[in-house]
């Protein structure tokens, strides 16, 4: 990892509007802003890493049940940041953002604490095997669901733009570089430490003070981040770029009528454009083009012409076509965002039923089990940082993930199709809750291997919308990845609800199921996914070989 130039280790100052200002900024924020989202992190992971465990013997979710609102929560947690962002870059800026939502999850712990240690916010216990559990009244779900909806949006919210506020504290791109490479390298901390220690104190101690320990996270995060505040550079809302991207769309439909056959290219506002830079209106999707063309409905008093819902340049126009260009490509994300989320979740059922015994004394909880996906991510990112990046573009890294992550999901279906095998040999098939004899150290080949495909695949695909995003969306181009992983959630929780009600694969209790066909259908999803990516990159390539 790149250490902290020397030529920066003093306090770099500028004020809000860009001009030099005492104690402003610079890497005196750092430890302000790791060490907040460190808290705020750590908080999230404990009780999300662990949330099917904790519906499935707390609440007496059945099994599917518990898997498909994970993946709902999961999903929000990955829409929100698009939300954060807005509000941020249009009305309240990065601090006001990050203030709110990080009381919002502080709101969430205080309420899940008191789920996990009030009884009368909880159903019965259910003892393990039983057929007949006390299901959550109204009341309890509605509890349940509040506490889940702040943390939640809480999580989501502040994840990305306290990671834009923290890059906003420095002039210098390398500065900026070396910032994000110590931000995640934090982040990834604070996902093992929830991953892991957390989860760990849940079920082998007590979930109230699991969820207790997170509720204190927040706070110190919360702390943190408003110790460092006379020093931050709170950059001024200027409006989210999105504004011009809907402002296209209603001049192109207002002006829909209007014809383009004689239109020449000094028909059209440039504004402060340079006329000659390449921005003059492309063929492409020539419709939007009216968006850019003058008319005398829009001449103002004076005889000039400004921006407006009627009127836009030619370059905001060009960008719009920019980002339709790509969304084929980025589509093909989402449909491996679902074979990701279905993988995940049902890998969490798997050791719920297996042998999770390491030694004679410790017992490895199956909430922890997802770890071992983010270290082979995170070992695999630091490999092909080092040795493989530079021999790739981006979109054969992508290619590459959508290969590798094909081939675990197949390694997958095997290794259930080998656990059902034991189940049969064993007679366990009418027994809910009795653990398999089959270690479940074996679930590690396969969700190692869907972490290096997710090594090549998602930093491929943020490189490659950094680069092809317009300059006014660079900033969104990050967050893109998460709106994809969040709709790939709701769709495999839409999925997952699909092949339960049409076939016998995903009962409630999975010895009597077929989750190796779940994973073969995930397979398939993947190969033709493959395909379709191919052919969206040989489309996109031939528009632009750079990539």
């Amino acid at each position: 990892m790149e250490s902290k130039p020397k030529e920066v280790e003093e306090v770099e100052t500028f004020s809000e509007d860009g001009e030099d200002h005492p104690k402003r900024g610079g890497w005196i924020t750092f430890p302000f802003v790791t060490g907040s989202m460190l808290g705020l992190s750590i908080a999230g992971g404990g009780w999300g890493s662990n949330l099917i465990v904790f519906l499935i013997t707390k609440f007496n979710v059945k099994s599917i049940s518990a898997t498909q609102i994970t993946n709902i929560i999961f999903g929000t947690n990955n829409l929100i940041p698009i939300v954060g962002a807005f509000i941020a870059d249009s009305f309240l800026g990065s601090f006001s953002v990050v203030v709110i939502f990080s009381f919002l999850s502080l709101l969430g712990m205080t309420m899940l604490t008191l789920i996990a240690t009030m009884h009368s916010l909880r159903p019965s216990s259910c003892p393990p095997g039983s057929l007949t559990c006390e299901g959550p009244s109204n009341f309890q779900y509605s509890v349940l669901y509040g506490a889940l909806a702040l943390a939640s949006l809480g999580l989501g919210g502040t994840s990305f733009t306290i990671a834009t506020m923290g890059a906003d504290q420095f002039k210098n791109p390398k500065d900026q570089g070396v910032f994000f490479n110590w931000y995640f390298m934090a982040l990834y901390v604070a996902n093992l430490i929830s991953s892991t220690a957390i989860i760990y104190v849940e079920d082998n101690v007590g979930w109230g003070l699991g969820f207790g320990i997170c509720f204190i996270a927040n706070a110190i995060g919360i702390l943190v981040f408003l110790l460092g505040k006379r020093f931050y550079r709170q950059v001024k809302p200027m409006g989210s770029p999105f504004m011009s991207i809907a402002r296209v769309l209603v001049a192109s439909i207002w002006k829909m009528k209007i014809s383009l056959a004689t239109s020449r290219d000094s028909d059209y506002f440039y504004a402060d454009e340079v006329f000659a830079d390449n921005t003059v209106p492309t063929k492409s999707f020539r419709f939007l083009n009216r968006a850019a063309l003058k008319t005398e409905k829009d001449k103002q008093f004076n005889g000039s012409y400004t921006k407006s819902w009627k009127l836009c340049t030619v370059k905001e126009v060009e960008d719009l076509k920019t980002l339709i260009k790509i969304m084929p490509l980025w589509s093909t994300g989402i449909f491996l965002s679902i074979t990701i989320a279905i993988s995940s979740s049902l890998v969490v059922l798997q050791a719920l039923s297996m042998d999770r015994h390491l030694g004679p004394h410790f017992t490895i909880p199956a909430g922890s089990f997802p770890v071992f996906n983010l270290l082979a991510t995170a070992i695999s990112i630091f490999i092909v940082d080092r040795f493989i990046l530079h021999k790739l573009r981006p979109l054969q890294r992508v290619g590459i993930g959508h290969v590798i992550n094909i081939v675990g999901l197949v390694g997958s279906a095997l290794l259930e199709r080998g656990r059902l095998g034991v189940v049969g040999a064993h007679h366990l098939t009418n027994q809910p809750g009795t653990v398999v004899p089959m270690s479940a150290l074996w679930l590690v080949a396969p969700m190692s291997v869907m972490g290096i495909g997710e090594a090549f695949q998602f930093p491929g695909q943020v490189a490659l919308y950094y680069e092809q995003f317009p300059k006014p969306l660079k900033s969104t181009s990050t967050a893109m990845m998460s709106l994809l992983i969040g709709i790939g959630f709701y769709l495999s929780t839409a999925i997952t609800h699909l092949v339960k009600q049409t076939t016998g694969w995903l009962p409630n209790n999975i010895n009597q199921g077929r989750l190796d066909n779940v994973f073969w259908m995930s397979a398939v999803i993947g190969v033709v996914n493959f395909v379709y990516y191919l052919i969206c990159a040989k489309f996109f390539k031939c528009q632009n070989q750079n990539v």
